[in-house]
């Protein structure tokens, strides 16, 4: 029996079948009635009777104000980790560690910790020196740098919304301060950043800013340690949301800000009128961004441009690309037969004449593209045409192209600007900082390949942490004769062969049926289910008529679709 005194500490497992269930922390308000009366952290009555207080133990002192660094933490388990952020937080503490790793919680709104007085407290001192912060981090990894002449990197995971992209804009603002020189490169490099989130971030229902792509930023320093230019890899574009959008989400900001900032005139060349006026912008039902404001945000976006030496052609050439892709998306198509083979045609419009001057071709060869395919085979050409389905699907896909090409040349194009490749001479000498802001965990309503690429990345990054903070780390203890306790983690390697690693994997078979000419969403979810289906981190279907399959993730159970473009289907188009 549990002997409890009024004020004492306890944790309380509640066993309420959720699939994230763990024990709640609560503090003794009563125990002198016969009965125990606590309060739990979520501010919720329990009265409990002493004899049936199983369910209660008694919590370490460590736990019950929080601790800066969660290594300290007596009841270190996943309990005492999240009680010990959420105590922080509603005190505004958003950094803690673990270690040398910075766990972040998104505080949603803006708050007064990054001034130069807060970068000039953080330069120069030991983890753990100063409370918690993102400029430690940053710090650490410079400092490091410049003392061990050792190239750094920072890895910056966690769930779609968890602060990624502004922590990667901290650090960045970090080194370019403490780097000491404010020179032109230096603003080059921060004004990239509201480049790529117009063409690449976009509302979606968690994040009002959702990074729709991976980026790995490399910034270069001289033996100095100035930053003397930067190179940005960019993976995995969410390409299908140019095309269609979730309710409550939007496209690219650059589409709305480019609409409600052009003049005029520019909208008039271009044929513009409404976001409203476009199936691509309008799907999601959801036009303007709480915070956001699109035309000062274009302004912003042709301000940072002039810093990356786009010029003025350059500008006017990607507004005409993306005003062709919203005039494709107006297309009206109308079904047809044509020899006993379904067929269609897309019927004349403004948006059809305006879209082929934007992209400086013939009506009818674009519209010939969109509602044929050509087949050249042994020297000759077979054209056959395509049901209304089948040209949606191909306009989109088109569509989906220009755009992914556009974003690839604009990395480039920024990249041209930043990037000064080394001599024989400075290669030796020149250092680097790494920062990989990677998207998201995802689990969506409806899931597609681009969720399981991304969760497929992030099961990756998992990986990575687990070999480093456990696998390595006790291997060295039994290399070293330690005596230790062998700590119990979760390995998700089996996820990470089944996925992609092992020979008859599931991007394999998914990449195999989209190239086989009668492969379809069912053969190729029946290939899945009959390679895998025993395997314990594969969730096959419950009948012959669902169309999803699961998979058992580190961060939880998704469900993938294979139906339709919105699904796995999409990867061919993708």
């Amino acid at each position: 029996m549990v002997i409890l005194q009024q004020g004492d500490y306890v944790w309380m497992d509640l066993r309420s079948g959720q699939e994230f269930d763990v024990p709640i922390g609560a503090v003794v308000k009563l125990c002198d009635s016969g009965q125990i009366q606590v309060v739990d952290d979520e501010g919720n009555e329990h009265w409990i009777s002493p004899q049936n207080a199983t369910h209660i133990k008694p919590m370490h002192p460590t736990s019950v104000h929080g601790v800066e660094d969660m290594i300290r933490l007596g009841d270190l388990n996943e309990a005492g980790i999240l009680r010990n952020l959420l105590i922080r937080y509603r005190d505004h503490l958003i950094y803690t560690y673990t270690g040398s790793i910075l766990v972040a919680v998104n505080p949603y709104q803006l708050l007064s910790i990054y001034s130069p007085e807060h970068i000039r407290q953080y330069t120069n001192k030991k983890i753990g020196e100063m409370p918690p912060h993102i400029f430690a981090i940053a710090d650490n990894c410079y400092f490091n740098m410049k003392r061990n002449s050792r190239d750094q990197c920072c890895i910056i995971s966690g769930e779609s919304g968890a602060g990624k992209t502004e922590s990667t804009k901290l650090i960045l603002q970090f080194l370019a301060a403490i780097s000491g020189q404010h020179s032109w490169i230096e603003q080059q490099v921060l004004e990239a950043t509201p480049i790529l989130e117009a063409f690449g971030n976009a509302k979606t229902i968690r994040n009002d800013n959702s990074s729709r792509f991976g980026k790995y930023i490399d910034i270069h320093f001289n033996k100095r340690g100035a930053i003397e230019g930067a190179k940005i890899e960019q993976y995995l574009l969410e390409k299908s949301r140019v095309c269609r959008q979730a309710p409550d989400e939007r496209n690219y900001h650059v589409f709305y800000c480019m609409l409600e900032g052009m003049s005029e005139d520019q909208k008039k060349k271009l044929g513009l009128g409404q976001a409203t006026d476009y199936n691509y912008l309008a799907m999601g039902n959801c036009i303007t961004c709480e915070g956001r404001e699109d035309s000062q945000e274009y302004a912003n976006i042709r301000s940072a441009m002039k810093v990356l030496m786009f010029t003025d052609t350059e500008n006017w050439e990607i507004s005409k690309l993306l005003a062709s892709i919203l005039h494709l998306g107006n297309l009206q198509y109308e079904a047809r037969t044509f020899e006993n083979l379904d067929a269609c045609e897309v019927l004349f419009s403004p948006s059809l004449a305006t879209a082929a001057s934007l992209l400086e071709v013939n009506p009818p060869d674009l519209m010939n593209c969109l509602t044929s395919r050509t087949l050249i085979t042994r020297g000759e050409t077979v054209s056959t045409p395509l049901s209304r389905e089948q040209a949606l699907d191909v306009r989109d896909a088109f569509v989906k192209g220009i755009y992914g090409r556009l974003f690839v040349w604009i990395v480039d194009k920024i990249n041209a600007a930043i990037y000064k490749p080394p001599s024989q001479e400075v290669k030796n000498s020149r250092r680097s900082i790494g920062l990989l802001d990677i998207f998201g965990f995802e689990n969506f309503a409806v899931n597609s390949f681009e969720q399981l690429c991304i969760n497929f990345a992030n099961e990756h990054l998992q990986q990575f942490f687990v070999r480093h903070v456990f696998k390595l780390e006790q291997e060295e203890y039994d290399l070293e004769t330690i005596d230790w306790l062998h700590i119990e983690f979760t390995d998700n390697q089996d996820a990470l062969d089944m996925i992609a690693n092992k020979p008859m994997n599931i991007i394999s078979l998914i990449d195999e049926e989209s190239k086989f000419p009668k492969g379809t969403d069912t053969t190729m979810l029946h290939k899945l289910n009959s390679q895998h289906k025993l395997n314990s981190n594969y969730i096959p279907p419950k009948n012959n008529h669902e169309t999803q399959f699961g998979i058992n993730h580190f961060a939880g159970v998704v469900y993938y679709e294979t139906q339709g473009t919105g699904g796995l289907a999409g990867a061919a188009v993708s």
